[in-house]
């Protein structure tokens, strides 16, 4: 991943659009056949987990949708369909939906369905954030083996704030693309009762604490920011 710690107008505008497409689109995709909004992190982007009779899953690969029917685990058997992320109708109708639109009974939803506006995707900036959510889903994953004891939830990219997360011992570990607040990627820890600004400048938010991309080289490293912030969340 790139420690590049410049955000400009075009990865603005990709993160929003890749947001969008997760809202209107994913999202919607499973909640209309499940009931359930999360999505999971995958080479390249993010996807449904496999949903419906025929097994479909609705992925995000770069600048591209792609839709696969028949997933089992193998090639053996699916069929896929890709084609260029150009506007919202045009991913939902490749989705299998009538038209975008996110859960609105779930959630207050983040961004707009503009069904037909050009979505702004850049494949430099849409690669970043794919490479950023793989670092944070890798740490995710290995800190959820890591503390079993604190009953951990599942790694799941959610939705609404387009971060990858999970929740454990009430405590909340992410990674966030970076939003209004945080131009920059993060990642973040926020436990119940966020502690007050620390005189070692680590409760830094008022949800908790964050840190910036570019000072988080590796998933080893996003691995030792969760491990402190759980320490020190228990008083450690």
């Amino acid at each position: 991943m790139s420690n590049d710690s410049d955000i400009d107008a075009t990865f603005v505008q990709t993160r929003a659009a890749l947001h969008a497409v997760a809202e209107h689109v994913l999202a919607a995709a499973r909640y209309q056949s499940t009931g359930r909004i999360g999505l999971i992190v995958t080479p390249g982007g993010f996807a449904t987990p496999a949903f419906g009779d025929d097994a479909r899953t609705v992925a995000v690969e770069g600048t591209d949708l792609v839709v696969r029917v028949g997933t089992d685990g193998s090639a053996s058997g699916e069929a896929v369909t890709r084609a260029p992320l150009r506007t919202l109708r045009a991913a939902a109708t490749l989705a299998g939906l009538s038209a975008p639109g996110g859960p609105t009974a779930v959630y207050h939803l983040n961004t707009p369905c503009d069904s037909d506006a050009a979505l702004a995707l850049d494949a430099e900036a849409a690669r970043r954030i794919a490479d950023w959510y793989a670092l944070g889903s890798t740490a995710l994953h290995e800190w959820r083996a890591e503390i079993p004891g604190d009953d951990p939830s599942e790694v799941t990219l959610w939705p609404e704030h387009a971060d990858v997360a999970l929740r454990a011992g009430d405590i909340n570990y992410g990674a966030s693309p970076g939003d209004e607040q945080i131009s920059q990627p993060y990642l973040y820890v926020g436990p119940p009762s966020p502690p007050p600004p620390s005189s070692d400048g680590f409760w830094n938010a008022s949800f908790g604490a964050y840190v910036t991309w570019d000072n988080v080289p590796s998933a080893a490293d996003a691995l030792d920011f969760f491990r402190r912030g759980r320490r020190q969340a228990h008083g450690g």
